[in-house]
Order: structure tokens, then sequence, then C-alpha cells
């Protein structure tokens, strides 16, 4: 292990005794807030000093079998002691690299899911609400809650655009390699030869923002329009102008909401989601300028980019950005992403090792 990481997780272990002694004091509790945060970074350094320690450890162990591989009678026990050794250090060495890595802040964030229906019409609009249903199914496996903030349905029981927003554990950090094109090949259930199509539909994730970092948006730079809302739901829909549409007058970005019955709350979601919208456009125009000068292995996030095809008649999913090839679409469309995640994660820390070593 290189001295520079060894001088991270020791300063990690001198930052531990800190948060310890911090939250000892009991008049931490008066302040809630930092209280949580304090806790959430001592249980997050406590497990890297933990792992840091059983490494230390299992170097300490190396070292003792090296010794004793001159005694004729404990060499054979020491080889096996050695092989040991060397693997657990190695695993762990990965572990507390990966550990290291810059955190995106936004990760543990709630998140806005946009799906539009693409090129493919009818069939486009169906994709869009299996595509709904599988983060649903997802987002329901983690323990995550949903709501519905509109939802512009289709003839036949499709969407041609929704939006949703989704509360919990690492939201943001594990759904926001979806943003960009999705395309299906199958045969639609309106095509009476048989014959396979080809349709699309792209998908935006975007953290919500904090109060502290959101956008102040400037209410001369709105439009609001207000309208009733459509779609399933009862005696309340139609009666009452509750559904709010905003238009950010200097980049033409709209965001509505009409999933409540108050046109004060659907005001404050609409606004919500058009700052997450601006942010994301600040984002993303970054990320274009770094990606001129780098290549990345994930992507922009550009919702132009194709960056899975769902390919029915075959059970196939291929995700194009890391060569990653399943054949279980049936669970994965009923909300399986794991596998498909935990790939995209894995090539994002990938990357970034061999940034960090590329300038070490």
């Amino acid at each position: 292990m290189k001295d520079s990481l060894r001088q991270q997780f020791e300063r990690l272990g001198h930052r531990l005794n800190e948060l310890d002694t911090t939250l000892a004091d009991g008049s931490i509790a008066a302040d809630m807030k930092r209280y949580r945060a304090l806790t959430r970074e001592q249980a997050e350094v406590s497990e890297l000093v933990s792992r840091y320690q059983r490494y230390l450890q299992r170097e300490q162990d190396l070292a003792a079998a090296r010794e004793l591989l001159d005694d004729p009678e404990m060499a054979d026990m020491a080889k096996e002691e050695i092989t040991g050794a060397e693997a657990d250090m190695a695993r762990l060495h990965e572990e507390l690299q990966l550990a290291l890595l810059p955190k995106d802040p936004d990760d543990v964030r709630p998140a806005f899911l946009e799906i539009r229906a693409g090129a493919g019409g009818d069939e486009s609009a169906l994709f869009a609400a299996d595509l709904a249903r599988m983060y649903l199914r997802f987002a329901e496996t983690q323990g995550w809650r949903c709501e519905t903030l509109s939802a512009n349905e289709s003839d036949l029981g499709g969407y041609k655009e929704l939006v949703l927003r989704i509360e919990g554990e690492q939201v943001y950090g594990r759904l926001k390699f979806e943003s960009g094109g999705h395309r299906v090949q199958r045969v639609p259930a309106t095509e009476s030869q048989g014959r396979i199509h080809t349709s699309a539909c792209t998908v935006a994730v975007m953290p919500e923002p904090d109060e502290a970092e959101e956008i102040q948006l400037n209410p001369a730079d709105l439009r609001i329009d207000t309208f009733r809302a459509s779609g399933a739901g009862g005696q309340h829909v139609n009666k009452t102008d509750s559904a709010i549409r905003i238009t950010h007058l200097p980049t033409g970005l709209v965001a509505e909401c009409q999933d409540d019955r108050s046109q004060h709350r659907n005001k404050a979601k609409a606004l919500a989601v058009l700052a997450a919208r601006l942010r994301d456009k600040e984002r993303s125009e970054r990320a274009a300028k770094e990606a001129a000068t780098r290549k990345s292995l994930i992507g922009t996030g550009d919702r132009s980019d194709r960056i899975r095809t769902y390919n029915f008649p075959q059970g196939r999913l291929t995700d194009h950005r890391i060569n990653l090839t399943l054949y279980k679409l049936g669970a994965i469309m009923d909300g399986d992403l794991g596998d498909v995640i935990a790939g995209l994660q894995q090539a994002q820390a990938a990357e970034q090792l061999a940034a960090l070593e590329g300038r070490g």
C-alpha cells in the first residue's frame, strides 16, 4: 500500500476520534441537523477505519507467517497463511481504494425521473409505460417512495410523458446512469403481421436540489399557467384549474404538476422540478465541456445518447456504454435492475481509479 493511502487512513482515524468526542457531548443533540450529519459521517468513517485496521492486521499476519518459512515443521502452515493473507490484503486494498474515490454529493438526494416517448408513436408510448413500471418495481424493492408529478397518457394506455419524484436512500446515486436514450425491439401489440419494430424513449434523472443550493428563480422570468388536470382521478378531475404549468422564459424549459388537488402544492412541486431541470442543464453543459477533453466511459447522460437496447425476441438487454449484455429481460422489466446498476457503478469506479493513477 502506498504511503499516501496510509496517510489518508491515518487522518481518517484522527477524524473518527474527533467525531466520537463531539457526539459524546450530549449538547450536540440540540442541533438535530448537525447531529444527524455527524452521526452519518461517524458511521461512514468508522466503517473505513475498521476495514483499514483489518488490512493492517492481515499485513502483520503475513509478516509473521513469512518468518516461519524457515521452520520445517511450520513451513506448510506458513505457506497456507501467506496465501490467505495476500488474498485478503489484495481484496481489502481494492475496497479501500474504491472507498476513497470522490463521491458525488448529490448521490444521497431524492430524484426526479422523467420518461418521454420518442420515435415510434403508440408503441413508444407503451414502452414508456413499461419503463415506468420497471422503475417503480425497482423502487419498491429498494423501499423508496414514489409520487407522480405529471402524466400525459396516450390513447392506448401508454405515456407520452411521465414525471416521477423518488425519495429514499441513495436514489440519485443508483439511478443517475439511466439518463439517455432507451431503444426497444419487439413485436408491438398493434402489429398484425408479427413484424419486429424499433422504437425509443428518453429518460432523464435529476437530483432534487438541496434548499440551500436550489437555483433562485426570478418571478419575472416565469410564465405560470393553470389548467384542469386530465386523466384518471375520479370526481375531482376537471372540476378546478388546480394543475400548474411553469415556463422559464430565458431557456424555454417547462415544468408542470397536476398530481395534487391543491394549486398551491402543485405550484411548489412544479417549481422544484423546474429548478432541478435548470440545475441539470448546467451540469450537462459542464459535462459536455469536460467530455470534449476527456472521453467518459459512462457518458454525459445526454438524452440523445443511445445507452441501452431492450430486445424482447431474444430476451436480451444490452447497455452499450459498458458492453454489458444480460439475457434476463423479463426479470429486468419486472424491476430487477441490480446487475445493470452495479455494472455501471463498477465501470465508473474503474474509470475514476484509472484517472487517479494516471495523475499519480
